[in-house]
């Protein structure tokens, strides 16, 4: 781990936006920034790990102030280093608890990212800062995966998500915990390296008791950005709690 930069220092960035395929593409981007568009309204838009701007940078091109908040500075230099980049404002922090100027119409959390966070206590901290920082009527939305576990056989706690000639990857599950860890192998060269890095998968129901903890009402939850409908199949979710006017 990088200690000034969590698990997302220089050499993650470097290579952070190359990625292609699924959050990275385009299309899905940009309905994204629609989607987050639709809520701030006239208002202000927070970010939480905003990073490399993937979504900050489409929704300020439409006309939404984005403010953002984020550990690293290696990922927010390639931030900077992009066309708009520098009028976004952002603060260096832990988004679980660092605090900002001014309310916002919206607040989000994308990709997982609140996974990150791999307590219970710091997930719980994480709303609370969300509602902080919304103004009446504001709404938080989170984009989640739904845990695999329905790919566990008895006695396995392991789900492959990539496997090729050059490397492979896999989530290692602990049901008792909700401890679980992204591990992936590399090979280059002959030779191999591991990279880990821990998260706290956690429920959609967790989450709706966890904004009632902040003051805040499930809003609406989808399959996705596009509004599908949330089923038992559904591999994920995007949730919007709401402030109450």
């Amino acid at each position: 781990m990088d200690d000034q930069d969590g698990y997302f220092g220089e050499r993650v960035a470097a290579t952070y936006d190359d990625s292609s395929g699924g959050p990275f593409d385009p299309g899905v981007i940009g309905t994204t920034a629609d989607f987050l568009a639709g809520l701030a309204g006239d208002g202000r838009a927070l970010e939480l790990a905003i990073g490399t701007g993937r979504i900050a940078l489409p929704l300020s091109h439409r006309g939404v102030p984005v403010h953002g908040i984020d550990m690293s500075r290696a990922m927010v230099a390639r931030l900077r280093g992009k066309p708009g980049g520098d009028a976004i404002g952002v603060t260096i922090g832990d988004f679980a608890t660092t605090r900002v100027d001014g309310t916002f119409s919206v607040a989000y959390l994308v990709f997982n990212t609140i996974m990150n966070l791999t307590t219970q206590a710091a997930q719980v901290d994480c709303f609370r800062n969300a509602a902080a920082h919304l103004e009446p009527g504001g709404c938080f939305v989170v984009e989640v995966m739904i845990p695999e576990l329905r790919k566990l056989p008895p006695g396995q706690n392991v789900v492959p998500f990539h496997t090729g000639p050059t490397g492979w990857a896999y989530d290692i599950y602990d049901v008792a915990t909700q401890e679980m860890s992204s591990n992936y192998v590399e090979v280059v060269d002959g030779r191999g390296e591991y990279r880990p890095i821990p998260f706290r998968y956690v429920w959609p129901s967790e989450l709706d008791l966890m904004a009632q903890l902040a003051g805040l009402r499930l809003r609406e939850r989808w399959d996705g950005w596009t509004r599908e409908p949330f089923t038992g199949e559904s591999r994920q979710h995007v949730s919007v709690w709401e402030k109450p006017a």
